[in-house]
Parts: structure tokens; sequence; C-alpha cells
């Protein structure tokens, strides 16, 4: 058996810099992986099944993005318990990042090393999935097919908030206003120091923004209440509806947390860190009785 980490995929940024004749949109986005998300047990002589447990559990219907991904991979004997704690359709990549843990696990049971014909199977499964796959901070491009890590991506201390308003994802693009914007400008040559960074995020944006608040009001009122505990940078990650701020401190982190949670005790609230080395590494475990 193997337990692997899912850890929430947070946008710091993102621009919509424009869209294909397929329909597939651009994107030029800075990507960093928090220590907290969703785990997945697998186990081979299965049948390709998927058990679910976890407080976010009964958010999830339909096709299980896991069943993809183990169908895609010749896995159809390993089955997977899935812990789900992060809320379903939420602009932080829980169901890429789930495939993504199954992707890493199943070839970790085959015993062998990634290689480049996975990338296109795993772009099939999900544009956001190969970025998630090595759950590294990294400078994403294209659909998420062009991936440049950044390893070294200064540790930044936030909180996640979700109002538990799920956003749809069409429907937010289709609401953008422009698909033609700007890309980013060049990153910092000190992209370690917290600081640096955090002046350049300042600077940047997420253009799925604005067209998420005219779907859902209640994403306003999530970035004001986060903005009223002094973060530094607040703003809202991939197509909504989790909102995150940053603060310079774990401690400051903690504490914004617990004033949100207390004003607003039905959301989904995660302090977390970003970054910082986040081991997504496949572990082996003894099987239970």
């Amino acid at each position: 058996m193997l337990r692997v980490f899912a850890p929430a995929k947070i946008n710091l940024c993102l621009h919509v810099t424009g869209q294909r004749a397929d329909g597939y949109h651009l994107l030029d986005t800075i990507v960093g992986f928090a220590n907290v998300g969703d785990w997945l047990t697998l186990s081979r002589g299965g049948a390709g099944q998927v058990h679910l447990s976890g407080p976010e559990a009964g958010q999830l219907s339909g096709e299980n993005i896991i069943t993809q991904t183990l169908a895609a991979f010749g896995a159809q004997d390993v089955d997977v318990h899935l812990e789900k704690n992060l809320p379903v359709a939420s602009g932080i990549g829980g169901g890429s990042s789930d495939a993504a843990a199954a992707y890493r696990g199943v070839i970790a049971l085959q015993g062998r090393a990634a290689d480049a014909a996975d990338a296109a199977k795993l772009l099939a499964i999900g544009a956001d999935v190969p970025m998630c796959a090595g759950a590294t901070p990294a400078h994403v491009q294209g659909i998420g097919e062009a991936i440049t890590p950044l390893p070294h991506l200064a540790t930044l201390y936030a909180v996640l908030v979700n109002p538990r308003q799920h956003v749809a994802t069409p429907q937010v693009f289709r609401a953008l206003h422009s698909k033609q914007n700007a890309v980013l400008p060049s990153l910092p040559k000190r992209l370690d120091d917290p600081a640096t960074l955090m002046d350049w995020l300042r600077a940047q944006r997420n253009d799925l923004q604005a067209p998420a608040i005219a779907a859902a009001p209640i994403i306003a009122d999530v970035l004001a209440v986060i903005a009223a505990t002094g973060a530094g940078l607040t703003r809202m990650s991939g197509s909504g509806a989790t909102c995150f701020g940053i603060y310079e401190t774990a401690s400051a982190a903690q504490a914004a947390s617990a004033q949100i949670r207390a004003q607003n005790p039905d959301w989904w609230i995660a302090p977390c860190q970003i970054n910082g080395g986040v081991n997504v590494a496949p572990q082996a475990m003894r099987a239970t009785t």
C-alpha cells in the first residue's frame, strides 16, 4: 500500500493571455502548493474502485477523475481510498491534485519513473493535472503544458477561505471581458526573498477574479474579510471561489484564520504554508487488518 499527499494548488497570480481555436484559454500563472490537501491510499489487487472519506467527500458526484487516471495508466487493478479535505470545484486544484497524486502512486507501484509519454496523458485528463504532478512551485503557460519549475520560490504563510459557494469554471471564462491580456512581466531575481516576491505579486492580478465576483458576489465579501485581518496580499485562486491572504508569519496566519472562523463559522478556512518543500513522494505503509 502507498499513501500519497495531494496538496492544494494556489494560483498566486493568473493572467489570461488568449484563447485557442479549440476553445482552450491560454494562461500565464505562478502556482504554489500548500501543506493542506487530500490524502490517497493506493492498494493492489482491487478493481479500480475509489472509496471516499473525509469532511468534503459528500461534495463529490459523477465520474471521478481518479478512475480516469487509473484507466489511463493501466492500473485498473489498483483501488484508491480518497480522504477528501479540500472543497470540490473551489479553484485550488483539488480534483487535479488528486489525479496527479494517483498518478504518482501508480507509477511507484509499477516500479518506474515518470516519462515523456506520461505528460500527454495527464494533460488529456485535465489541463491542471501536469502542473500538479510534480507539485513544485512553477511558472505555467499555454493551457497548462508549458511548465517551468521554480523550486526556490519563497515560502509564504497564508489562509485559504472558501465561502462554500461553487462557481462554474466555464461560466467564469465566458464572462471574462477580455481574453487577450498582458503576460506576466519578468520574474524578480530574488524569488527566494519573501518581501521581493510579495512586491512583485502585488503588481499582478487574477484576470478571472472580476467575472467570478459577478457570478458569485460573496467572493468580494471573502476578499474584504481577509483584507480586514491585515493580510499583505489578498486574491482569489483559479476560477474561485477560494481566496487567500498572505501574512508575514505563520502565527499571523493562524490568528487571521481564527478571526475569520469566529466571524464566519460556516466557511471552509485553512491556515497553511505555501511552497517550502511540500512532500508529495509516495510513502509505503503497512496494510491494516
